[in-house]
């Protein structure tokens, strides 16, 4: 039976803080495969770091929980999953925008959707009080060849800026 994704991997762990630098590092040795640039893994590694606190923190109130990392690649693009069964969002909406938070005691700063949504192609939030949350995010990866183009394109703009002054 032929898969709609190239692969995939599958991770969980204690919902621990220490965990969250794992977390990022192992999506990022997966999303490495596809030959991103740094600026690209960079931004994978970010949103994966939100995603993956806001499970600990808000989901599970920094108590007892697994967090679940689902990453599939589609050709050119991944796919990656944050799953907690923690207590879920009251209202997702309000939830991603900016400054929102449902702990300013702990001075949480509101930004990790929209941090997660700014590094993302795509950013999906499904949840159910009682019953945890999933962190879909999409992020495309230039393809080198494309980088070789726009390269190659930067430097016939810059000679001709140069034969245009003459220098």
């Amino acid at each position: 039976m032929k898969r709609l994704y190239d692969n995939e991997m599958k991770l969980e762990f204690s919902s621990k803080t220490c965990n969250e630098a794992f977390a990022r590092i192992a999506v990022a040795a997966f999303v490495s495969q596809l030959d991103p640039t740094i600026d690209e893994l960079s931004d994978i590694k970010t949103a994966i770091s939100e995603a993956v606190t806001n499970s600990i923190i808000h989901g599970y109130e920094e108590g007892e929980g697994t967090v679940k990392i689902e990453a599939r690649i589609y050709l050119d693009t991944v796919q990656i999953e944050i799953i907690d069964n923690g207590k879920g969002i009251e209202n997702v909406e309000m939830a991603m925008k900016p400054l929102y938070t449902s702990k300013p005691d702990l001075e949480r700063s509101g930004m990790g959707f929209t941090i997660m949504e700014s590094f993302m192609d795509e950013v999906k939030v499904e949840s159910a009080l009682g019953f945890g949350t999933r962190v879909i995010m999409k992020k495309k990866i230039t393809p080198k060849e494309d980088l070789k183009e726009d390269n190659l394109s930067d430097e016939k703009q810059k000679e001709d800026i140069k034969n245009t002054l003459g220098a």
